[in-house]
């Protein structure tokens, strides 16, 4: 019986997705209070839309093919820590390694940027719907640049036998200890006079760290029991196969806090690009915008997107 169990334990599959709905809309939600008070006067009464559409750019990956390379960089394909030999201008890179290659590996510091100046054009027009949209958007992919194996070709584990690993580090541990056991009170929104320059060194940080989370989890896997490691435990009102809330708590341990700080460090990179852009915009005043409603052809795009994302859920039972 106890081997039956585990057959159909090892057959159920993990679900990941960067950070999870749970981490990416918690990590936007924090990231608006530190923002000072001259925006949080357009962000705070606005919360909600920026936590709720964080998730945005998931969805949109089962709707346009183009979506996925914008989360993750495979920066292994490009030699060795810390890559001198991957220019960190896009036009050096595509010229060096063609587009195709570039977006074949992944784009995120790239895309960061273009989504930056996104941002910094609505607030420049004035356009609350549009800033709401493009913040809530930027805050999703800084985010993946700060998790390790966005930043890694072993993306889940699958070249090390490990497949899973991916939503247990950036899903599972948060789920299970961000909103008892952590600390979001980060300080405030900083200017960032070299974006690109800030958005590399943190995709660096995430692929120095890579090797770490599939060491770790490896070496415990070897100490702890199948039986152990595994569980049928509640998860958003279903009870589901994922890692043992035992298991977890102690991965989490050997990582030292890794998640807990890349959270935090991810909220406060978000709120320091949106401020960012907010300042090179020339500081409008976000008491008097236009656009303030969403156009029936925008709200036709969130709409497409839960419809995919549902239709995606519905496949995969």
């Amino acid at each position: 019986m106890k081997k039956l169990f585990l057959l159909l334990l090892a057959a159920l599959p993990f679900q990941a997705h960067s950070w999870g709905f749970f981490g990416h809309k918690k990590i936007n939600y924090h990231a608006v209070f530190l923002l000072p008070p001259e925006m949080l006067i357009l962000y705070k009464p606005n919360i909600s839309f920026i936590e709720e559409h964080a998730v945005d750019p998931d969805k949109r990956r089962y709707m346009i093919p183009a979506e996925g390379p914008r989360h993750y960089i495979d920066i292994d394909r490009y030699g060795q820590y810390p890559y001198p030999d991957l220019p960190r201008s896009w036009n050096a890179a595509a010229e060096k390694f063609t587009a195709d290659t570039l977006h074949a590996h992944g784009i995120v510091p790239w895309w960061i940027q273009t989504m930056l100046q996104r941002l910094t054009t609505a607030f420049k027009q004035k356009n609350q719907a549009a800033i709401l949209k493009y913040s809530a958007e930027l805050g999703h992919y800084i985010a993946d640049a700060h998790v390790p194996l966005h930043a890694s070709s072993n993306h889940n584990g699958q070249k090390t036998g490990q497949k899973g690993i991916h939503g247990f580090w950036e899903s599972r541990i948060p789920e299970l200890l961000a909103d008892k056991e952590w600390d979001f009170i980060i300080g405030k929104a900083q200017y960032l006079p070299n974006p690109g320059q800030f958005i590399w060194q943190r995709i660096l940080e995430s692929a120095a760290a890579a090797d770490t989370v599939l060491k770790l989890e490896k070496h415990l896997s070897q100490q702890i029991h199948a039986d152990q490691r595994y569980a049928f435990e509640d998860r958003n009102g279903q009870i589901i196969r994922q890692y043992s809330s035992y298991y977890t708590r102690l991965y989490d341990q050997k990582l030292n806090g890794m998640v807990e700080r890349r959270m935090r460090q991810s909220i406060f990179a978000i709120a320091s690009f949106w401020y960012t852009a907010w300042i090179n915009a020339g500081q409008p005043d976000l008491k008097n915008l236009s656009n303030r409603e969403f156009s029936p052809e925008e709200l036709k795009e969130f709409e497409a997107l839960n419809t995919a994302w549902r239709g995606r859920e519905s496949d995969e039972h």
